[in-house]
């Protein structure tokens, strides 16, 4: 066969990863907060780019609706199995947002330029204000303003702030260097206890070696520990120490309570987390009732002395979709408006632009900062459609749930979700990831819906790995503590329910939940028991004649 060259034609397909869809994807998997944030920079990146008014506008003549008054951001799911998501799918172009659809993200992106705002259609005046409150209102309104003008009452500016009133919050840092400036008076102990509490961590401790603290500052280990042993009277008691133990001991030392037999107890933590209450009482050389009150009184001490001074704030779970009983006796599934940014893209002002800029620059510029807000606009609307549609396909597939309870949930992957929405299962996976549903029978993570399977002993239908775990939990639970049920015995009764499952599949779920073993949960009830049974005859006032250390 003779090799010649010759010129061919082929067409194919490929998929070219664009800026704008590398973002697209990226929006997918961000979480509430951090979608906020990347709003707010492109808020400040991009001139056309402004946040919705709290009202819905009306549409101007000869121009089609915004794109948010075509959306609903609500679903429902009927007890005959069939999901009313006609508004939801009604999506631009009628398909939903895939990242391979780059065709028809420009396709939009070039033909829809008209002013565009996200999904949900704010709610005013909910909540009518009190007579009170409006009395106190008129007062306010009909104050003179030479009174505000001098700072001597409440403004009437919309920019008025309560927050600024505040008093700082009080850090753990700033409250030991405030202690450091008045306990020493030379400035190299004052670097040394600087340097240390710089090392203090949110629960209020050191770190275990010292050491390299007195290479770094040129100075001498006993320099660094004089001070440390100063540091360690600071308020809040316990803090600056460097293990549980030493914790505990400030405290006791500064309670008056650190005698020897505490000195023992405190010293073998770990025999009191495992309740081996025989070896503490002969450690300690006490009988039964002292050693009761000594775990009393280790008990009531503070293990974190620091996080009386919280530095981290607390960010509280806000759901994304919100499900609640319909009135057919299905479910409502529907997205949280508060967690969707508005945002618009601002028409007007290009227009007014593009008849006074003259450089070619300049017209790029804006020309991409047009296609960029259009495109964003697209792209979170997009964005709330597929959470929606995920959140009530889940809803549908886990309908025992919702109804009955967890140990109804059934084993389920991203494929099946994904065959039934009829798309890639890295999306479902993308869109199930930082994002939580609030239900009747609290708030979960929308991942917590999907659950490997367990086969069943009699061949029928597979159970979750969630259900499974909440069996275990229910065993453990309800154990006598004459009758500890060991992992083996929790496999007999799971088989016996249908559940086929492996000694160290259980062994691994009862870790996985902080389960002790059945020795150590003996150990704990009957621990747990005796002090029930001795407690009318302990007295909490009483306390040893020992001298403190």
């Amino acid at each position: 066969m003779a090799l010649t060259q010759r010129l061919e034609f082929r067409q194919s397909q490929s998929l070219v990863m664009t800026p704008q869809l590398m973002q697209a994807i990226k929006l997918l998997q961000l979480s509430n907060l951090d979608l906020s944030a990347f709003v707010e920079e492109e808020l400040e990146r991009n001139p056309l780019l402004e946040r919705a008014s709290d009202g819905p506008e009306p549409p101007v003549a000869g121009e089609p609706a915004a794109p948010g008054a075509e959306f609903s951001d609500s679903a429902s799911y009927g007890e005959d199995g069939g999901s009313d998501a006609s508004d939801m799918t009604t999506g631009p172009g009628g398909e939903a947002f895939e990242p391979g659809q780059e065709e028809w993200l420009n396709r939009e992106l070039g033909s829809r330029t008209e002013i565009e705002q996200t999904l949900d259609t704010p709610l005013d005046n909910v909540f009518s204000e009190e007579p009170a409150e409006a009395a106190a209102r008129a007062a306010q309104d009909a104050a003179p303003t030479a009174y505000t003008e001098w700072g001597g009452g409440a403004s009437n500016d919309d920019d008025y702030n309560l927050e600024a009133f505040v008093a700082a919050e009080v850090t753990l840092g700033g409250h030991l260097a405030e202690q450091l400036a008045v306990a020493f008076s030379a400035p190299a102990q004052r670097m040394i206890g600087q340097y240390l509490i710089d090392l203090v961590d949110d629960a209020g401790y050191l770190p275990p070696d010292l050491g390299q603290a007195a290479e770094r500052l040129g100075a001498s280990p006993a320099d660094v520990d004089a001070v440390l042993a100063v540091l360690q009277k600071f308020d809040p008691p316990g803090v600056c120490a460097r293990n549980l133990s030493e914790c505990l001991a400030i405290q006791l030392r500064e309670l008056n309570r650190y005698d020897p037999a505490m000195q023992a107890l405190v010293e073998n933590l770990d025999l009191l987390a495992k309740r081996d209450i025989a070896s503490l009482r002969k450690l300690c050389g006490v009988d039964d009732e002292d050693i009761t009150d000594m775990i009393g009184e280790i008990r009531r001490l503070d293990p974190k002395p620091g996080l009386k001074f919280g530095s981290a704030r607390t960010q509280t779970m806000v759901p994304d979709v919100y499900v609640r009983p319909g009135p057919d006796g299905g479910w409502h599934v529907e997205l949280n408006s508060d967690t969707l940014p508005r945002v618009l893209v601002n028409q007007v002002y290009y227009t007014e632009l593009s008849k006074t800029i003259r450089k070619d620059g300049d017209k790029s510029y804006f020309s991409d900062c047009l296609q960029n807000a259009t495109w964003l606009v697209r792209a979170l609307d997009q964005r709330a459609r597929t959470i929606l549609k995920v959140a009530t396909e889940i809803v549908r597939q886990q309908d025992g749930f919702f109804t009955h309870g967890v140990a109804h949930l059934r084993p389920l992957n991203l494929k099946a979700v994904a065959d039934a929405i009829q798309m890639h299962e890295s999306t479902v996976s993308r869109v199930t990831a930082n994002k939580y549903m609030a239900t009747n029978r609290g708030s979960f993570e929308l991942k917590y819906f999907f659950t490997a399977s367990i086969a069943s002993a009699d061949g029928g239908e597979a159970h979750s790995a969630e259900a499974v775990r909440h069996h275990i939990k229910q065993l453990i639970d309800a154990e006598a503590p004459s009758a500890i049920l060991s992992d083996d015995t929790i496999v007999e009764r799971l088989r016996a329910s249908g559940i086929d499952i492996a000694r160290r599949t259980v062994a691994k779920y009862r870790e996985a939940m902080r389960i002790p073993s059945s020795v150590q949960r003996r150990r704990d009830k009957q621990s747990m028991l005796g002090n029930a049974l001795s407690a009318p005859a302990t007295s909490s006032d009483r306390s040893r004649d020992t001298a403190p250390v």
